[in-house]
């Protein structure tokens, strides 16, 4: 389950390069796994249009008089405002001022300007956003249309078919895995060719097995858009859903997501660029700043380890054993003392941990490197949790020398197994330590 979390939130990229030959030959660190890219829905609504891709005419505000002017300027009576948060189930959300709803309706620019201030600068809490929220800090301010028929697309790189493929359904408009579940029938796939692309005679073949047989001509002509625009952008994913017939037999992409791979972000600067921060874990914006990479989970261990697989191994084991992790950090192949350090304040920082377990195994990683962070970490911190250190590798002698001499209760332990029974072991004692308010102080000096 661990794995499948995990795997959920990141993407691996490529390996250890040789750069050179010879005696100075020069190795490149291993390229950290990252979280790809998701772009608010005013984002993805400027490409579909940029794209040819007919979408509601829109505007974002990220102030309750712009918002007003938006709805001025579009000259529009019915009106919807949309909460520019990166998370699912906006709809049903409550912002933790009270209001309801992170999509509202409105029918004059006063009423749009008085729920914009109502979502601006609040927090809203949905279905994915946990009790904590996310903050608004735009609105999307856009034609409201009134859908006759609601069609389900998606362009997305998907491992069982070896590439992208198609994905449609003549149910969109609600949620697609709740589709797939109770009416599997109901969704389609095709296969795309990554060499030859998207062809117009299988978006065709698309548009009729969805219902748009009349509009078979301009369905194929979108889905073909779509596909360009996902190859140009290096996505991952584009999502629309619903594509809504309106009246007058016209249709609109009414809602739109966009995941797009962090593989590329060297050809697509400009869009990188508009990642927004305010979305994401503080705890892991912290960590992209030092190349770490770190996700927050619900259990008391902290985990430091170098590389996605040993991380995931680290957690099973102490899993095994009884125990929860509380985060999932990989400092990856090119880290330094000072990322080291900066690893520590995350994971400390977070106030269910009650014991840190480091796992290195030091291949291109130095051990010595990873052990004079973990020392600067614990004095400067003055840390009064276990830490368990189980280095192998690289320069392991000189690390646990540097360990041994510290004068800290840093617990060094050659194997694994042990290493996380000791952690399960120390993280239950101070939990229960915490419970009775009394100090276990594992700083003080040998």
């Amino acid at each position: 389950m661990l794995r499948s979390a995990i795997l959920g939130e990141i993407v691996l990229k490529n390996g250890p390069k040789i750069l050179g030959s010879g005696p100075h030959t020069r190795w490149q660190p291993q390229q950290q796994q990252t979280r790809n890219l998701n772009v608010h829905e005013h984002i993805s609504y400027t490409l579909l249009k940029e794209a040819g891709i007919p979408v509601p005419n829109f505007g974002v505000a990220k102030s309750k008089e712009e918002a007003k002017k938006i709805a001025q300027d579009l000259k529009i009576k019915e009106l919807v405002l949309k909460a520019q948060v990166l998370a699912g189930g906006r709809g049903k959300g409550t912002f933790k001022n009270g209001h309801k709803g992170g999509v509202c309706f409105a029918y004059s620019p006063e009423e749009v300007e008085q729920v914009a201030g109502k979502m601006l600068g609040q927090y809203l809490v949905t279905k994915q956003t946990g009790e904590k929220g996310r903050i608004c800090n735009a609105v999307m301010v856009a034609e409201r249309k009134f859908p006759r028929k609601e069609f389900y697309f998606a362009v997305m790189m998907e491992r069982a078919f070896n590439g992208p493929v198609i994905i449609a359904s003549s149910q969109g408009g609600v949620n697609i895995e709740e589709v797939a579940a109770e009416n599997p029938s109901a969704i389609m796939y095709e296969p795309i060719d990554v060499m030859k692309g998207l062809t117009k005679e299988q978006a065709e073949r698309v548009a009729v097995k969805v219902g748009l047989k009349n509009q078979k001509d301009r369905t194929a002509e979108m889905l073909l858009k779509m596909y360009d625009l996902f190859i140009k952008k290096d996505a991952l994913l584009i999502e629309i859903n619903p594509y809504a017939e309106d009246a007058g037999e016209t249709y609109f992409s009414l809602d739109a997501k966009f995941r797009f791979d962090d593989n590329a972000q060297f050809r697509q600067k400009e869009l990188f660029a508009k990642r927004d921060w305010t979305q994401e874990d503080e705890k892991e914006v912290a960590a992209a700043k030092f190349d770490l990479n770190y996700i927050a989970l619900d259990g008391n261990i902290g985990c430091m380890v170098n590389g996605a697989g040993l991380a995931m191994a680290t957690m099973d084991i102490i899993t095994l054993h009884g125990g929860s992790p509380a985060n999932f950090l990989d400092v990856g192949g090119g880290a330094t003392a000072q990322a080291v350090k900066e690893a520590f304040k995350i994971i400390t920082a977070d106030p269910k941990v009650h014991a840190i377990l480091v796992n290195i195994f030091g291949g291109i990683m130095r051990c010595d490197v990873i052990a004079e962070g973990i020392v600067a970490a614990a004095k400067e911190l003055s840390l009064k949790m276990p830490i368990i250190c189980r280095l192998q590798g690289t320069n392991v002698d000189d690390a646990k020398v540097l360990i041994a001499s510290s004068g800290l209760k840093i617990l060094p332990v050659d194997n694994l197994d042990e290493a996380a029974r000791l952690a399960v072991k120390l993280s239950n004692i101070v939990s229960l330590a915490r419970d009775a308010k009394l100090d276990i102080n594992f700083e003080m000096p040998l």
